[in-house]
């Protein structure tokens, strides 16, 4: 099989994966009531559903570099793909609280595995004339999943029951452990000689889960002391692995400005976007008066535009500096946020469908450039440090967007229950957020401007 039919399947294969990781985590959102009838859950428990996963995923991102990057990323994808299919097939056959929140965790696994070890076999695999267009179509997936996920979902649940959800999902999660068995016959390692770091990978798992525990439960004293504990934690785990000969994380990759400066343009830009459709949604709801269906059919118009616009921005960057694109994409997201910190109850509909137009065009532009920007700063070497960092850079900024949206909302609302009665304080509280999230928007505009000065000091 020559290269291009081999770059043909990884494309496909990395497409589905980021697909179904996406459209199986936030399809839970719609299973969440039926399922919490089932099992018989109270709130708490609830919340977990969404965030157990992600928790997961996040805490694993930095040791599954590592580990894909010594064992083989064609062989990580496997593994990885297998644990998540086990774990759709047995969240499906599900008979209680524990054994569906302990399945949950097991997809968590798979998932962190398979969403390193896909970035940084495309940056091995694929050319680098191609680079970017592969990146932008996993994105793409990443944002139909987003999309897609509400619409079939809800379809499925109605008629089928929340189990159909992970049914549903397993012969394409099996498809793509076929092919990339029959059909991709070559290996990838970076780091096959190195000794797993152990002790850095239970001090990173440690510490960020105490950080972003923190993050969503900002309101409370427990939430402050963990965000505070985690951070020293992290601290520790940072001056450790400087001294580390097989670190599980090269944190020395932060010394080169460009690859600083555009992980922070990254974490900046999810930090922004994370809370938008949950804006959009109060705002549609609470403050416009619509119904839910309505509501949710407006929603999709934002990963779509996102979804169709990821792949051309990721072509782009293949022929001209990646982060170039992405700063415009990120000023032109800016732009969106003054309108969204202006917007009230009186606001002309098709003033806010632009500022939401804008912002999801905006996102698509920023997103794949900067990944493309991110992984062209390090060697081949390098690839699954590269790819574990912008996934756990990625989490930790939605992580923190949610708990400023917590933060905010009871800031301004206190206790209150967020309903319509109550539409001025949801306005004032999401022109804070929307603010706040402009501001983070500036700063990614701006370090990557010092990312790409850098990168041109280094090519004179």
């Amino acid at each position: 099989m020559n290269s291009n039919e081999i770059e043909k399947y990884m494309i496909i294969i990395t497409f589905i994966s980021s697909f179904f990781s996406v459209f199986v985590i936030n399809g839970m959102v719609i299973g969440v009531p039926e399922i919490a009838r089932e099992f018989g859950m109270n709130n708490f428990t609830q919340n977990w559903i969404m965030n157990l996963s992600l928790l997961v995923v996040t805490m694993l991102t930095i040791p599954a570099g590592q580990i894909t990057g010594k064992y083989g990323f064609k062989k990580s994808i496997m593994v990885g793909n297998s644990i998540f299919l086990i774990s759709l097939f047995a969240s499906a056959l599900a008979f209680s609280t524990e054994s569906f929140l302990f399945f949950r965790v097991i997809q968590g696994i798979g998932i962190a595995i398979v969403n390193v070890s896909e970035m940084a076999i495309l940056n091995l695999a694929i050319a680098k004339e191609n680079r970017g267009r592969a990146l932008g179509i996993i994105v793409m997936g990443v944002y139909l999943g987003t999309s897609a996920s509400p619409v079939i979902c809800g379809f499925l649940v109605q008629n089928f029951g929340w189990r159909s959800i992970f049914f549903i999902s397993i012969p394409f999660i099996l498809a793509c452990i076929i092919m990339m068995k029959t059909k991709i016959t070559s290996e990838w390692k970076t780091n096959e000689r190195d000794r797993l770091d152990i002790a850095g990978s239970i001090m990173y798992m440690i510490g960020i889960c105490l950080f972003i525990y923190g993050f969503t439960s900002l309101i409370t004293s427990i939430g402050k002391i963990s965000i505070i504990i985690g951070l020293i934690i992290l601290i520790i785990y940072f001056r450790y692995e400087l001294k580390q000969e097989s670190p599980v994380f090269d944190v020395k990759l932060f010394r080169t400005k460009s690859f600083t400066a555009y992980n922070v343009a990254g974490l900046c830009g999810f930090f922004a976007a994370m809370v938008i459709s949950t804006i959009f949604n109060y705002y549609f709801q609470y403050v416009k008066g619509w119904n839910p269906e309505m509501t949710g059919l407006i929603l999709i118009i934002s990963p779509i535009i996102m979804s169709l616009t990821a792949p051309h921005a990721g072509k782009l960057s293949d022929k001209m500096h990646p982060q170039k694109i992405a700063v415009i994409g990120m000023c032109i997201t800016v732009f969106a946020m003054i309108i969204m910190t202006l917007m009230d109850a009186n606001t002309p509909l098709y003033i806010v469908m632009l500022a939401m137009a804008l912002q999801a065009f905006g996102m698509g532009l920023f997103s794949s450039p900067n990944m493309n920007a991110i992984m062209s700063c390090v060697n081949e070497k390098d690839a699954a440090f590269a790819s574990a960092g912008q996934l756990a850079v990625r989490s930790i900024g939605q992580t923190m967007s949610l708990g400023l949206l917590t933060l905010i909302f009871s800031y301004v609302m206190g206790n209150l229950a967020i309903s319509s009665q109550y539409s001025p304080m949801i306005v004032q509280a999401s022109q804070i957020v929307c603010g706040m999230c402009g501001v983070a928007c500036v700063i990614a505009v701006i370090a990557s401007v010092i990312g790409i000065r850098a990168d041109n000091v280094l090519k004179r």
